[in-house]
């Protein structure tokens, strides 16, 4: 079917969302039935649609989430210590308005992963810029970026983000270049940005993780004292998803 020029002219001007709702309205039989507000309404309805959509899918490429997790599918059944009216604070959104950060502990397995990429993907929906690091991995890239000349320009990716997570906290003590990157990148987000991370170790074993008394203290005075937490218990959700599958297997049988 040859296309419409009023259709064409939208699709030059980039309306491409008006351009398929105009396509779609001329293919009904009562379109003519429908004022002329009506459908422009609808076809403006469609173009800002198009466009959300547009700017979610770049801001979810660029977070880089690990999880495919949102915040309505969240386990809020199963006993693990999750606060269920903190969550629901969260999922809203006003502490990264508020430049807060939100700390994340537990035993492995208990969901602490899933629920970071569930916030942050709400916060890509409340049109927030997230990025998504597992530390042992960010601390190896701005190692390597001293040697290419990409340092400053890593660091000041993480610095403008919204919202910067910080997945698996603790699983080494840090070395002492890595002490420092970590003061570089939230002293530039504090009070300006919302950092949120996720560790096994509970925050008061957190000093020590560090090592250096002195830049530990500089780096929690910087990410605790304006922290929500949430503190997770209980099984692995793994586990708990592994009998239940078994279960369920069984009962099939």
């Amino acid at each position: 079917m040859l296309t419409h020029p009023t259709q064409d002219r939208m699709i030059a001007l980039g309306l491409t969302g008006m351009a398929k709702a105009f396509d779609d309205q001329r293919r009904l039989p009562d379109i003519a039935t429908m004022a002329f507000e009506e459908r422009l309404g609808l076809l403006l309805d469609r173009e800002a649609i198009e466009r959300h959509n547009k700017r979610l899918g770049t801001r979810l490429k660029f977070a880089a989430l690990r999880q495919d997790a949102c915040v309505e599918d969240v386990d809020l059944r199963t006993p693990r210590g999750l606060d269920k009216a903190l969550f629901h604070k969260l999922a809203a959104g006003d502490w990264i308005d508020r430049h807060q950060n939100l700390l994340i502990c537990g035993p492995a397995g208990t969901g602490k992963s899933w629920i970071a990429c569930a916030l942050g993907h709400k916060a890509c929906r409340d049109d927030h810029s997230v990025v998504y690091h597992r530390c042992q991995r960010l601390f190896e890239m701005l190692a390597l970026s001293r040697g290419d000349g990409r340092y400053i320009r890593l660091l000041k990716t993480l610095a403008r983000a919204d919202l910067l997570i910080l997945d698996d906290w603790g699983l080494a003590p840090l070395a002492p270049d890595q002490r420092r990157d970590l003061l570089e990148i939230l002293d530039d987000r504090h009070g300006r940005k919302s950092t949120l991370v996720t560790s096994q170790l509970p925050v008061d074993k957190w000093h020590g993780l560090i090592g250096d008394p002195t830049l530990a203290d500089a780096i929690l005075d910087r990410l605790i004292h304006n922290a929500h937490r949430l503190n997770l218990k209980g099984e692995s959700m793994r586990k708990i998803g592994a009998n239940k599958t078994a279960l369920d297997g069984l009962a099939t049988t």
